[in-house]
């Protein structure tokens, strides 16, 4: 993660949009020592029917630790709970 002033984000707009858009980087822009905003890639595949925030997790690499971890519930396990 780069943090950038809101100086430099305005000179280097460009520069910073390709670099999240081909490379993931993820940029802070701050004024003042204080981180104000955030920018990052726009998820590849956007769901409107859930938030913007579960959007952006489910596209990124966040939970990508889980895919090792060991299935704890069965299918047919979830169903006869919540159906």
């Amino acid at each position: 993660m780069k943090v950038v002033s809101t100086t430099v984000a305005r000179k280097n707009i460009k520069h910073i949009l390709d670099e999240v858009k081909h490379s993931n980087e993820i940029f802070v822009v701050g004024r003042h020592s204080r981180h104000d905003a955030i920018i990052i890639k726009f998820p590849e595949h956007y769901n409107p029917s859930v938030s913007d925030i579960t959007n952006i997790n489910a596209n990124s690499s966040s939970f990508d630790f889980l895919k090792d971890e060991p299935d704890l519930y069965s299918k047919d396990d979830l169903q006869e709970v919540y159906a």
